[in-house]
């Protein structure tokens, strides 16, 4: 049979995210085949207790080995640059799946305060509940980073670009530090994805993702993946096999497919997205916006220097006098799109819009909200592939009235 997973020694990134991590079965398939099989039958008792036992390679239980997921597994691994990585059934699971792994009661993070929602609960109300606090410093600031970490410090995490504001941190810098104080440093890289952005090349340990995103592309299944070390992916591997947090056959499928189209999408959103950044920076009813692609931003050079493109996510806050006034200017905003998909999703193919201090970071307090730049007047835009008149005209219909 014919394994491309080891072949790819030499692939360029284009090339690994349509051969990488297929072996071929005896049928000599040329697509990647769907294994949507619970378990795996044996020729006799005994060849069942060696793949049991672990003395022997092969497939035991959906939950753990399957034969699709280990495609999309090895083909991330691959365009990631890691030894290895394991699928979760959501990018939450991955991050969950990582702490279980990796810490214990007593243990600390320090993390951006410009994380996800969940990310946030997940750290603070269930994570701590075992035991493990959390400490948040702005993400671009190393010297908060720095004097943040104690004896305790197990692992960073953070998000780069952030969550809606496109902010940056160094993450070579980052993991400097991190390994100075014999920490681990995760990045959460679903903005960008290894077609924009390698952390582990920069240093990192650890990269997170949720599938979900531009690893399908297209808004199609919930997924996640760890990627990393040997060392680390084992105990990653081993709260999924135990606990069971794990990627159906059918989601890994559809992942593999999205990877294939995956830099030339992200060629297409980064393109989109600059020319409406640019654009909005200038109609006179924002007063603000967030994108790393413009010169403007304070952190341009840094994100031009370690990314490959600016990714497609944006935001943008509309001109108010007050909170009030510029949440119902960002609300009257989103409610005119007759194109935009008001959700609070991204990485699709089609553009979305939300409100982030209602949806996505609703959850956070107010001081939480403040801390991490989220105001009553921003908009978030995750940028699609569809016509870019077609965008800005749309977002025309409510900036217009504003003015």
């Amino acid at each position: 049979m014919h394994d491309e997973h080891d072949s790819a020694t030499s692939w360029a990134l284009e090339t690994l995210a349509i051969r990488a991590g297929h072996e071929r079965t005896g049928e000599q398939e040329h697509g990647e085949p769907i294994f949507p099989t619970s378990s795996f039958v044996y020729g006799s008792a005994a060849e069942a207790a060696r793949k049991f036992s672990g003395e022997e390679p092969g497939n035991i239980y959906s939950r753990f080995t399957n034969p699709t997921v280990r495609t999309f597994e090895r083909r991330l691994a691959a365009l990631e640059g890691g030894e290895r990585c394991v699928a979760t059934s959501s990018g939450m699971a991955a991050i969950l799946s990582t702490a279980l792994a990796l810490l214990k009661a007593g243990d600390e993070i320090v993390a951006s305060r410009s994380l996800f929602g969940s990310t946030v609960s997940l750290f603070d109300k269930y994570l701590g509940k075992l035991g493990i606090t959390t400490r948040y410093v702005e993400l671009s600031d190393l010297a908060a980073w720095e004097a943040a970490i104690t004896p305790a410090t197990k692992l960073l995490f953070a998000e780069t670009p952030s969550n809606p504001l496109s902010e940056v941190v160094d993450i070579a810098a980052l993991a400097e530090i991190a390994h100075r104080h014999d920490a681990w440093l995760a990045i959460d890289n679903c903005f960008l994805t290894p077609a924009l952005q390698r952390p582990l090349a920069l240093g990192a340990d650890l990269v997170i993702h949720s599938a979900t995103k531009y690893l399908d592309g297209q808004g199609r299944a919930i997924g996640g993946a760890v990627v990393g070390r040997e060392a680390e992916l084992e105990e990653v591997f081993g709260v999924v096999r135990t606990c069971g947090p794990c990627l159906s056959p059918f989601n890994a499928w559809i992942f593999t497919k999205g990877l294939e189209t995956l830099e030339l999408r992200m060629r297409a959103h980064c393109a989109n997205a600059q020319a409406l950044a640019e654009w909005l920076e200038a109609h006179p009813a924002v007063a603000r916006v967030h994108y790393s692609g413009l010169a403007s931003h304070p952190q341009h050079d840094l994100a031009a220097r370690q990314q490959r493109g600016f990714g497609a996510v944006l935001g943008f806050e509309v001109k108010g006098s007050e909170a009030e006034g510029s949440r119902a200017a960002a609300w009257s905003v989103i409610d005119a799109t007759r194109l935009l998909s008001i959700t609070g999703n991204l990485g699709d193919v089609k553009s979305t819009i939300t409100h982030p201090a209602t949806t996505t970071h609703g959850r956070l307090s107010h001081a939480q909200k403040s801390a991490a730049g989220i105001t009553e007047g921003l908009i978030r835009v995750a940028v699609g592939l569809e016509a870019l008149d077609d965008i800005r005209s749309d977002l025309a219909r409510g900036l217009d009235a504003l003015v």
